[in-house]
């Protein structure tokens, strides 16, 4: 029997051809030299100010000054003027920026610049690990999804948020997870729910998925996390007593007017959670009252009451939930393809399903986006690359009209990265169905 060949398409090809097809541009280490050129720039945007101008007014202060609280043994939940909470995490986080404070703020700026770039660098190696798609790739296929995402890096960089650092651990995580390595893998995200509280929403999968090891893991990490880590340095009671502080004003705090420590914000067009969205949307909430000098902004397409809307919300999670269960494959179903496209959608599922989600928080789209570019460069089916393209763009489309309209905010209000991060979680759906290994018990 003759052995039938198939050729790839001529545009998958280039993307997969490493070589000369692929016309690198700086040489065989291209993607090295850009990325190094790319974080000395993103390493100056706070670093620059603080060492030559007036000083970083970004995140960067709050998290040198909750280091030397650590260090001098000072209240890490202080009242600021605003009578709110300073520092908006639990103790375990100020633990981990003591060290990076001990030479004043411009090694601390530092610290985290460099902590951000071995992220970053961290998190494109394993997006690339876990796409599904192995052996080598065209140098412009590789870089397209940082290109793509760079706004949200950026505003990662700018203020020295750790966003792109738990995307690492996350990916690590799910690394690990593929490995069966579960132990380590419940570590990682661990370590990731102690540092920022919403990763801990990836618990529900790993039970719904029954790695039962990777959720106890999970479990224990974090109280070993948040109870027995702080101890030796701010006493077992007092990080007991912080922790409960913690607990009761971020966690448990919750009302009509806004939920944790800023609650001007927690409806403002700068969060775009499935909370906030379908708050504005549906109960008249001025999107730019956090800016009592802004013109008011109202999106609600009908008038309920707080409760209602919680109603409402609870359905659309619930709704969510299920349906997102419904499109897991069973394990003798599941590729590293199909898994791929598992793991950017519940990545993308957990970005929106925390209750704060600023702009900045949709660098964990990096890997989503990832999965994408690769599907629809390295796709053989043409109508399946256009396809796939079409999506992205149209995605990336809706990001790109929020600061299109400057300081009318009003695409932000309605949701704008909410909406697209729903197009691309779509996208990955169906990329998610089209990789499936075929059903052998049927």
């Amino acid at each position: 029997m003759a052995q039938s060949t198939t050729r790839e398409s001529p545009a998958t090809e280039r993307a997969l051809t490493p070589g000369r097809a692929a016309k690198l541009p700086l040489g065989p280490h291209t993607l090295l030299i850009l990325f190094i050129a790319a974080s000395l720039i993103l390493a100056a945007i706070p670093l620059a100010p603080e060492l030559f101008g007036a000083g970083n007014d970004m995140d960067y202060p709050l998290w040198y000054w909750a280091g030397r609280q650590v260090l001098t043994g000072g209240d890490l939940h202080a009242l600021d003027e605003n009578k709110t909470f300073a520092f908006l995490y639990p103790p375990f986080a100020a633990v981990m920026l003591a060290p990076f404070s001990l030479f004043g703020r411009a090694f601390s700026i530092l610290c985290i610049v460099l902590v951000n770039i071995a992220s970053w660098w961290a998190a494109v190696t394993l997006c690339d690990r876990l796409s599904g798609d192995k052996g080598p790739k065209a140098w412009w296929v590789v870089a397209l999804p940082s290109l793509l995402s760079m706004p949200l890096i950026i505003d990662t960089f700018n203020l020295g948020q750790p966003n792109l650092m738990l995307l690492a651990l996350m990916l690590a995580g799910l690394a690990l997870l593929q490995s069966e390595r579960q132990w380590s893998a419940g570590a990682m995200f661990a370590l990731a729910a102690s540092l920022k509280a919403f990763p801990v929403a990836i618990l529900p999968y790993l039970l719904w998925r029954r790695r039962w090891r990777a959720a106890a893991a999970m479990a224990i990490g974090v109280g070993v996390f948040l109870l027995i880590v702080p101890a030796p340095f701010r006493g077992f009671e007092r990080n007991l007593q912080e922790m409960k502080t913690w607990i009761e004003g971020m966690v448990l705090s919750a009302n009509q007017d806004g939920y944790g420590q800023r609650p001007s914000l927690s409806w403002s067009w700068k969060n775009d959670s499935i909370v906030a969205v379908t708050h504005r949307l549906l109960r008249p909430l001025n999107a730019e009252a956090a800016d009592p000098l802004a013109k008011p902004i109202y999106v609600n397409i009908l008038d309920l009451s707080y409760q209602q809307v919680n109603r409402v919300l609870l359905a659309i999670a619930g709704l969510i939930g299920v349906g997102f269960c419904a499109v897991l494959p069973p394990e003798r179903r599941r590729t590293l393809r199909s898994d791929a496209a598992e793991f950017a959608l519940l990545l993308s599922l957990m970005t929106i399903a925390s209750p704060i989600a600023y702009a900045y928080y949709f660098v964990w789209l990096l890997f989503p986006i990832t999965v994408l570019v690769y599907r629809a460069a390295l796709e053989p089916c043409a109508k399946a690359r256009r396809t796939t393209w079409g999506l992205l763009a149209l995605a990336l489309a809706l990001f790109a009209i929020g600061p299109f309209y400057g300081h009318a905010h009003w695409p932000q209000a309605v949701g704008n990265r909410f909406w697209a991060t729903g197009i691309i979680a779509g996208a990955l759906v169906w990329q998610l169905r089209r990789s499936l290994a075929p059903d052998r018990s049927l």
